[in-house]
């Protein structure tokens, strides 16, 4: 695939052991993809997190790496297991070690989608395993290569690491019927302590966000892969309303854009500061977190 993989902006120095990752903003479409598709370049664009990298591109001004897939989540989806493949879609049969049985392959959204967002299937013909395991080799791993790179460097400096996932969702209903701009996810309280969410929820309260945690999205594969609190490693998944900065049919932004980036950059300022007081108390940042 002829396009860039990986954006990874790096500040002059890092302030804090916070990582900033948007998985799902990726919107450069080969003419390979474009033409194995029976989708067009704008209903491919159904899957995407659109312009949330854009969103949060303030990062590293506050001393946070900002890691961002280029490539589409059509294409290859990093915030699923290395090997989530639907049978179905392929002419030749999978080898074992391939979870062909998780809820996501079920739903059409494995690490190599059978659909777009809206449910449209996307591929003319059946692919072959060897097409999904190079754009795993190519895109899958090198993404996760980088995370883990940052994590563990975040983690040897600062004693910590919490990754900030940033999505972006259609206007969500709860379950309890409520309409939220923002919702965090951490796994049901497994894949962060309470005070960094707790934290961060207060945060986006203050700039007049309504949130909710875990309903309708807890986090997917970043959030339950790398969330591990008892080791010094948190991950909250955020999702954010895409009426509130974008016109979801045309894939435009609206007025308000600049406004919630600003919105966005406040709240890394915030969070930063956070993490510099708290990544202080050193190897007994755990502890006192919890």
């Amino acid at each position: 695939m002829t396009v860039p993989i990986l954006s990874l902006r790096r500040p002059v120095q890092q302030s804090a052991g916070i990582i900033v990752t948007s998985p799902h903003s990726g919107r450069c479409y080969s003419q390979e993809f474009l033409a194995a598709s029976r989708l067009n370049a704008l209903e491919l664009r159904g899957s995407e997190d659109s312009f949330v990298d854009e969103l949060f591109d303030g990062a590293p001004e506050f001393g946070v790496p900002m890691l961002a897939a280029e490539f589409p989540r059509a294409w290859c989806d990093v915030n699923r297991e290395q090997w989530e493949l639907d049978q179905a879609m392929f002419s030749n049969p999978l080898p074992e070690y391939v979870n062909t049985a998780s809820p996501r392959v079920s739903a059409g959204l494995g690490t190599i989608a059978r659909v777009v967002g809206t449910g449209a299937p996307i591929y003319r013909r059946k692919l072959f395993f060897e097409e999904a395991k190079e754009r795993i080799e190519t895109c899958w791993c090198p993404f996760h290569e980088a995370l883990r790179g940052l994590i563990e460097e975040s983690r040897s400096i600062f004693g910590y690491c919490l990754v900030l996932d940033c999505h972006s969702m259609p206007t969500p209903v709860s379950r309890l019927g409520k309409r939220p701009d923002i919702i965090l996810g951490d796994g049901h309280g497994t894949s962060c302590y309470s005070t960094w969410i707790d934290h961060i929820q207060t945060i986006f309260e203050n700039l007049g966000f309504s949130v909710l945690r875990n309903d309708p999205y807890a986090g997917g594969f970043i959030t339950r892969h790398y969330g591990r609190p008892s080791e010094g490693v948190h991950v909250v998944q955020i999702e954010i309303a895409r009426s509130l900065y974008m016109h979801e049919l045309q894939f435009t932004k609206k007025s308000t854009f600049e406004t919630l980036r600003h919105s966005m950059a406040s709240f890394m300022r915030k969070i930063v500061s956070a993490g510099q007081c708290w990544g202080a108390l050193g190897p007994h940042f755990n502890e006192a977190a919890e």
